[in-house]
């Protein structure tokens, strides 16, 4: 499954019983913080909440959504929510089964595994051109993103190192500082949710939050210096650490 989604998008530029329902807490319908895009319609805020619900796990994998509670939960039509809904299978974080419903995407070791070592491959690959065509005035914004993580109360506590999506992700915008069209379209697409997905799941291994952090500041001084064959090092290295944390989590578990 995950490596023809690559393949596709090259073509075009935890278990849970079944009784297991979620719906997400939270009262306010307001804006999603912090992800730089402002929801227009009430499709759009329901949407960014239950995204930003299983990425942060508070909606983990393999859990049953259950349209009739989050419709009573947010006062809501189920258009709306559907909608909402619909967006999010499309984003392959959420997958519909016969008689069951809709239910959080939960990956195998084995296809979470095929996702590290391509983002491997790539990431590096999208940093070596960074390094070539990221002007002084990204690189800053990438300090200053990298600046304001640094706040993150989770990350200075070692608890773990959350991005939001799009531009305050620092692998996204590395992605797109490659100016290849094609890589980006890869990395910034239904493959960039997945990962967002499991990276926030597994960065909570003691001591690896601010490593991550550390590994992130080094790739930017790489960047700086036009060393593209040094920054591709670094972020192969970087999702190779992630990858080998990935692992020795699930053989823990």
């Amino acid at each position: 499954m995950i490596l023809q989604l690559i393949v596709d998008n090259i073509w075009l530029a935890g278990r849970f019983p079944d009784n297991f329902s979620i719906a997400f807490p939270g009262g306010s319908m307001g804006e999603n913080e912090g992800n730089g895009n402002h929801p227009r319609t009430l499709a759009d805020k329901v949407f960014n909440k239950l995204q930003e619900a299983i990425v942060s796990g508070n909606m983990p994998p393999g859990a049953k959504v259950s349209e009739a509670e989050l419709a009573k939960q947010y006062g809501i039509s189920r258009g709306p929510l559907r909608e909402a809904i619909n967006r999010l299978e499309s984003r392959k974080l959420l997958v519909r089964q016969a008689h069951v419903g809709a239910r959080v995407v939960s990956l195998s070791i084995e296809e979470l595994l095929d996702i590290y070592y391509t983002r491997e491959a790539l990431e590096g690959m999208a940093c070596r051109l960074a390094a070539d065509n990221m002007n002084a005035e990204e690189i800053a914004g990438l300090r200053d993103l990298l600046e304001n993580h640094r706040q993150q109360s989770e990350l200075q506590s070692g608890i773990a190192y959350f991005q939001h999506e799009g531009d305050l992700d620092f692998h996204y915008r590395i992605a797109k500082g490659s100016r290849n069209q094609i890589l980006s379209g890869i990395l910034c697409s239904d493959l960039y949710h997945l990962v967002r997905l499991y990276r926030y799941r597994f960065s909570d291994t003691r001591g690896r939050p601010q490593k991550a952090f550390s590994e992130h500041q080094h790739i930017i001084d790489a960047i700086e210096n036009k060393d593209g064959e040094l920054a591709e090092l670094l972020m192969r290295r970087h999702i190779s650490r992630a990858r080998i944390n990935i692992e020795q989590r699930f053989k823990s578990d």
